[in-house]
């Protein structure tokens, strides 16, 4: 029950990038029944543990200022009030317009089956969908395109790699690792190459190694349709930045809202592992909370008419301490909250089966309980929106999870 703070690469996570980089181009194309909707879904994966009770607060709970002291929100925050009990932080305005406007969703004590607290172990039963940690090396994106129903493809031509699934990442998240084929793209790190050398190089493999020149050509061609203008991002894609967040999920939508292009995807966003001076209405949890805000506007505006059709599920591996530590912040948790938005949501709802802050309602005496499975959650969305059958979601994508009854209702 120890917090632990691991932040070096694991064997796992290199070897799986060497995998997911060739997965495409050898694994044929994955097909579902789409229906009449061009659905689109995206999975933002916040690494290090946000803490829900500050990014939507149980105004409401008595129990909830004298915990969070200095770090409270409340109506003199300038926080605004979702339903009459939860405020929303200040720092996220779109996610609030979203909300109002019945494009957004927040599901609140929520967690995976998971209840120790270390980072890894976190993430890898988030990212995987498996009861526990280092069972397997697929995620769960992966395993639902592979299960999505023969019929009519998920996109109507092949497109860069013929793949439908996008992994966002020099290091494709394990969410979406595994035998279906996986469309990757990472934002630039460096500044591109001018065109006379790209030239150069693409004749001399041309010349010596076709397949390697047709796969670097489909790698120019995904960086043109992410950029901005047809030219090189000029950014520096650090996911843990609120600038690096909005760029990354510009560059993520351009690639979705094209005809031939991925129907799901898969990016996470580091640096929310709050520990120290976490900050309440400002500070350094607002500012991560103010580039995940203006991450979802960039799809929203990326996406255009294919918005309508999106549903963007926002998650993390735990929630923090309904109490505040000695510096300040927070520290590894249990409950916490996933947020829901795009045009295919059924929103303007905050859902949650509250379990209370009091002393005998904190789960250890120190954690929001979590009262709402987020694999019910991910079985509901994908029994809507992709037309998965529960026993097919409980066998292989969420295994061991046919007694977690699928949260529906959660789609327009």
């Amino acid at each position: 029950m120890t917090d632990l703070c691991e932040h070096a690469p694991t064997r796992r996570a290199l070897l799986g990038t060497a995998g997911a980089l060739f997965a495409w181009s050898l694994m044929p194309r994955m097909a579902s029944a789409a229906g009449a909707r061009d659905s689109r879904f995206v999975c933002i994966v916040l690494r290090g543990a946000m803490d829900g009770l500050s990014a939507v607060a149980p105004v409401g709970d008595p129990a909830y200022g004298p915990l969070r002291e200095s770090i409270a929100l409340n109506g003199e925050t300038g926080a605004p009030s979702l339903d009459g009990f939860f405020a929303l932080h200040p720092a996220m305005p779109n996610l609030a317009r979203l909300y109002r406007g019945g494009q957004a969703s927040v599901i609140h004590a929520v967690a995976t089956g998971y209840r120790e607290r270390s980072h890894f172990d976190g993430q890898d039963v988030l990212e995987s969908g498996q009861p526990g940690p280092g069972r397997t090396q697929s995620g769960w994106l992966n395993r639902l395109a592979q299960a999505l129903p023969a019929g009519e493809r998920v996109r109507p031509s092949g497109g860069a790699g013929g793949a439908d699934l996008l992994g966002v990442g020099v290091t494709p998240p394990l969410v979406v690792r595994g035998q279906a084929p996986v469309y990757g793209w990472a934002p630039p790190m460096i500044a591109r190459a001018n065109d006379e050398t790209v030239r150069r190089v693409l004749d001399l493999y041309a010349a010596r190694d076709p397949l390697l020149a047709s796969r670097l050509r489909e790698g120019l061609d995904t960086e043109r349709l992410a950029s901005t203008q047809g030219g090189a991002m000029k950014m520096q894609g650090n996911a843990g930045t609120p600038d690096g967040m909005r760029r990354i999920a510009e560059g993520a939508a351009r690639l979705l809202a094209t005809d031939d292009g991925p129907r799901l995807a898969a990016l996470a966003f580091d640096g929310w592992d709050t520990h120290a001076q976490e900050g309440g209405a400002t500070g350094r949890l607002a500012k991560l909370l103010g580039g995940l805000d203006d991450a979802l506007s960039a799809f929203e505006t990326g996406l255009g008419p294919r918005w309508r059709d999106t549903a963007i599920l926002v998650v993390t591996e735990f929630g923090r301490t309904a109490r505040v530590n000695g510096t300040v912040g927070t520290d590894h948790g249990t409950g916490t909250v996933a947020f829901l938005a795009g045009g295919r949501v059924k929103g303007g709802r905050v859902v949650a089966d509250w379990p209370g802050l009091s002393a005998q309602a904190l789960y250890e005496g120190r954690d929001l309980a979590p009262t709402t499975d987020l694999r019910g959650v991910m079985k509901g969305l994908f029994e809507e929106m992709f037309s998965v059958s529960d026993a097919t979601l409980s066998r292989d994508v969420f295994p061991g999870t046919a007694g977690i009854r699928p949260l529906r209702g959660l789609l327009a």
